[in-house]
């Protein structure tokens, strides 16, 4: 492991302190740790299989961790269920789009503002009649660029529109720290490009784990940089030092770092 750049335990918005998570006799996390802090955006990146989206899947609480802890805001979280995490602020967007798609734009975000707000979902044909629903939702999809498609059913929107959409979904619940799964992949260079930017506005806003297969984008936007490799963080430090280690270009940067 390469001690120059482990990341120290900290009293950072998030702590994860050891997390392990096995399926079977395959260890998916392994003794996983490091923080987030105020105001950081933190990228976690490696090949696919390193165990990154089942590290989201239990910061979330999509998935419980066999062992460690999660400590969010200063209280343990570890055994609290994804609707709970989600009432603190710890909101993820999924790697698969997550949107309702048929229903409109404005009231897949009405619907998550209503949720935050502690409505049942079993309002959902009343959402979009609400004044302060539409008002947030609408105000949320003209800050993305999306004002003009409020109407449109979400399932005839473009890829990267939905994942724009997404992120507005996600802020609709008032996030204190935003949790992104790839929410570049299978975009077109300029849907990239526009989602970047989003995040470059987000980053100075709240803080955000972010986990991405485009390298150019993670060092871009990233204030530190976490690797994992078979599940294990064999690095963590700012992009500059990520992109200039050996073992990180040996296990996972390759050419891509150059």
């Amino acid at each position: 492991m390469s001690t120059a750049l482990r990341a120290p335990m900290s009293t950072g918005l998030l702590q994860l302190q050891n997390l392990t998570k096995n399926y079977g006799a395959l260890r998916v996390t392994d003794d996983v740790s490091f923080s987030v802090e105020p105001g950081e955006l933190h990228a976690i990146i490696g090949p696919n299989g390193a165990g990154k989206t089942t590290l989201i899947h239990q910061i979330s609480g999509h998935a419980r961790p066999d062992s460690g802890r999660i400590v969010f805001a200063g209280n343990d979280g570890t055994e609290l269920p994804m609707a709970a995490r989600a009432q603190q602020g710890l909101v993820r967007s999924f790697q698969i789009t997550s949107i309702l798609p048929r229903f409109s734009a404005l009231e897949n975000v009405a619907l998550a503002a209503q949720a935050r707000d502690g409505s049942s979902f079993h309002f959902f044909g009343k959402a979009a009649d609400e004044r302060a629903l539409n008002d947030t939702a609408m105000a949320l999809l003209t800050r993305f660029g999306l004002g003009a498609r409020a109407h449109i059913q979400a399932g005839q929107m473009s890829h990267g529109e939905k994942r724009q959409l997404e992120i507005a979904i996600a802020l609709a619940a008032r996030p204190r720290l935003l949790l992104l799964d790839e929410p570049l992949a299978g975009t077109s260079h300029d849907e990239s490009q526009r989602l970047i930017n989003i995040l470059q506005e987000l980053r100075r806003e709240l803080p955000i784990i972010l986990i991405e297969h485009d390298m150019d984008a993670v060092f871009a936007l990233a204030d530190r940089v976490s690797v994992l490799v078979y599940g294990r963080i064999i690095a963590c430090g700012k992009p500059q030092d990520i992109r200039d280690n050996a073992e990180v270009r040996t296990a996972y940067l390759g050419e891509e770092a150059a």
